[in-house]
């Protein structure tokens, strides 16, 4: 796809911003042309319904057919860099609003209507008689959609003033039959306010080339024909009013009031809507017309506004335009003067209509509405007279010269800027679409993440209630079980003090010590945590154990980096005390030895605990399963600690190693 270059984007910005800015139709319209990578996907989407919108409103191209005038051809060339130039003499000096070029047309094969050797440069220039010379007042250089266009180009000129324009060629554009280079144009418009003071004026040219045909001359540039039907979005169709075969009556407009009238628009008869048409482009033009104007109904002091002499069909177009000298009238006469030899050649020429009748007074057309009289009418025809001043053609509305030739200019423009925001918004889609695709696969992977995290909270929720259960249990068999043992070696003592009273009592308060403890434990044994005053000073705790349970076994504990152990979590110190605690439960129960060497090292990294006794080691059957009893593998698990054991006829040596993790990631 191929994309706007910036280039283009302000050229066509540019042009439609000038035209938005003129006078009239489009002076409170504003639209800023901004680079169109700047705006939301939402503002180009309303651009370009507002563009398409806009464009709606606009005159259309209604290309004429049949036979006419085409305009001004230069001599040909054979490189496009040669000087052409013309010269209009607006007869005196007037305030210069706007210049406006109409292209020559061709049709083309493949493309359709095209523009034909639109100058590629030049410059226009503007004098007056004290200096001939006259001064440049703008360049032109097109691009490559204007070498094509059959829109007119619009030249703003404010605060100009000249009695000639001039319009210089540095670049010539090949014109498409042979590729040679030429400077044609179909016409030229002056725009002073509604005026075109370039009607009719004296044109000079560096060369000129007519044809055999007559269609080309320099003096066409300025007839006021265009290769355009007058085509507006607005308005009712009005069908043409053409009298009878054979009839030319005269036709009579009342205008209310006296005007004085300086120019007269004369709108052609459709020339028939079929392919061929029927006619050649003169049908209700007498080849003999005459133009009266009159203060009093019965034309008793008329005069002769305009006469008008059909010479050749180059001399007809869709609207006929005149200035003339202003003269003040109420009523207006037109009718058909005597036929010249066009009229027994072509016997349909002996009829007089018009799609509307204009005459001006100060740029406005006071015709417009007007009743108007038909000399004789023969009530067979069904066409009515009214449509000659109803202000519509059989397209719609008649617009005024300069708003229709603006309104085509922009719809150019518009035109030209529409597939560029169409392939902005293309690009935009496209560039959207890549993104939903993307969007897509992050919402199909956070929907498997989500039923990860779920199959992996489950998993660590039954991890959970596992380790619960292996700690429920633990503590059960740790803090109960040696509680248990130690009531049942008191039991015994009692036994054997039933004689001692004091003795006895002595035992059995001890043994109701423990069972209080056993409670307490019971309780306390699903959360350690919660029971108040277990190993807040783990050094303290260990040598209490101790000394309760090895009383009557020679023990020696030594403790290095005491500082450390304050440093651990309560359930790393109360995991840590219960496995010292199993240890020597084991020792007690098992081991019949008779000394025991505790060694507790701590330090910022890691803890080291050894617990060793001169038993007689351990049996057989743990021999074969790495010496380590299971109480004290799941307490070495809780704890996530690596527990070893040795043993021998001298004893056993329970080590158990545990690195200190600091950052709770790796917790």
């Amino acid at each position: 796809m191929k994309f706007p270059t910036p280039q283009q984007v302000a050229h066509v910005a540019l042009i439609v911003t000038v035209l938005l800015s003129q006078k009239g139709l489009f002076a409170s319209q504003q639209i800023e042309y901004e680079n169109f990578t700047k705006l939301s996907l939402s503002q180009l989407e309303s651009k370009l319904l507002n563009t398409n919108t806009e464009i709606e409103k606009l005159s259309h191209y209604n290309l004429r057919s049949g036979q006419g005038s085409i305009g001004y051809r230069s001599l040909s060339h054979s490189t496009p860099e040669n000087k052409e130039w013309i010269e209009i003499n607006l007869g005196k000096e007037y305030p210069i609003d706007e210049i406006v070029l109409v292209p020559t047309i061709r049709r083309d094969t493949n493309d359709g209507f095209q523009g034909d050797s639109f100058p590629a440069a030049f410059k226009v220039i503007a004098g007056n008689e004290s200096s001939s010379q006259g001064t440049e007042i703008t360049h032109w250089k097109t691009i490559n959609k204007d070498e094509d266009r059959i829109a007119p180009l619009i030249i703003p000129t404010p605060d100009l003033t000249a009695s000639f324009i001039r319009i210089e060629t540095s670049k010539l554009s090949p014109r498409s039959f042979d590729g040679k280079f030429v400077f044609q144009l179909s016409e030229v418009f002056v725009f002073s306010g509604e005026e075109n003071v370039a009607l009719r004026q004296p044109v000079s040219t560096s060369s000129n080339q007519p044809d055999i045909a007559g269609a080309w001359d320099k003096r066409f540039l300025v007839d006021g024909m265009t290769p355009y039907l007058m085509d507006s979005s607005l308005g009712q169709q009005s069908i043409a009013y053409i009298s009878l075969v054979g009839e030319q009556p005269s036709l009579t407009i009342d205008l209310k009031n006296e005007y004085p009238i300086s120019r007269i628009h004369l709108h052609a008869v459709e020339q028939s809507d079929t392919v061929p048409q029927a006619y050649s482009g003169n049908l209700g033009i007498p080849p003999n017309l005459l133009i009266e104007g009159a203060n009093k109904a019965d034309f008793s002091d008329s005069s002769l506004l305009h006469q008008f002499r059909l010479n050749s069909l180059n001399d007809t177009g869709p609207i006929l335009m005149w200035r003339i000298p202003q003269k003040s009238i109420r009523y207006v006469r037109i009718s058909a003067g005597e036929n010249n030899t066009l009229a027994s050649t072509h016997p349909s020429m002996n009829r007089i209509g018009f799609a509307e009748i204009e005459f001006f007074s100060h740029g406005k057309n006071v015709a417009e509405g007007k009743p108007i009289t038909v000399s004789y009418h023969n009530k067979t025809n069904q066409r009515s007279s009214t449509s000659l001043t109803d202000g519509n053609n059989l397209y719609g509305k008649i617009l005024p010269i300069r708003e229709w030739l603006n309104e085509l200019a922009l719809r150019h423009e518009l035109e030209a800027l529409r597939p560029l925001l169409s392939d902005q918004l293309a690009k935009r889609y496209k560039q959207q679409k890549k993104r939903l695709k993307y969007v897509s696969w992050l919402a199909g992977i956070l929907a498997l993440g989500i039923c990860a995290i779920i199959i992996i909270d489950r998993f660590l929720q039954l991890r959970q209630m596992a380790k619960m259960k292996e700690r429920f249990a633990a503590d059960l068999h740790d803090e109960l079980g040696a509680n248990l043992h130690t009531i049942g070696l008191l039991s015994d003592l009692a036994i054997d003090s039933i004689d001692s009273r004091e003795e006895l009592i002595g035992i059995l308060q001890q043994v109701r010590v423990y069972t209080e403890r056993s409670g307490s434990a019971a309780r306390n044994c699903t959360n350690m945590l919660e029971a108040k005053g277990i190993c807040e000073d783990l050094v303290e705790a260990m040598n209490r154990s101790s000394r309760r349970l090895l009383t009557d076994l020679s023990h020696e504990i030594i403790f290095e980096g005491e500082e450390h152990l304050k440093k651990l979590k309560p359930r790393k110190r109360i995991d840590l005390f219960f496995f010292y605690k199993e240890c020597l439960t084991n020792i007690i129960r098992h081991s019949g030895a008779t000394k025991i060497l505790t060694k507790l090292t701590a330090n910022d990294k890691n803890i080291a605990l050894t617990i060793s006794d001169n038993g007689t080691g351990l049996s057989t059957s743990l021999k074969t399963n790495k010496l380590i009893p299971p109480s004290l593998k799941r307490r070495g698990r809780i704890l996530k600690a690596q527990v070893s054991a040795s043993s021998s006829n001298q004893g056993t040596t329970i080590n158990l190693n545990l690195k200190i993790k600091r950052f709770w990631i790796l917790k």
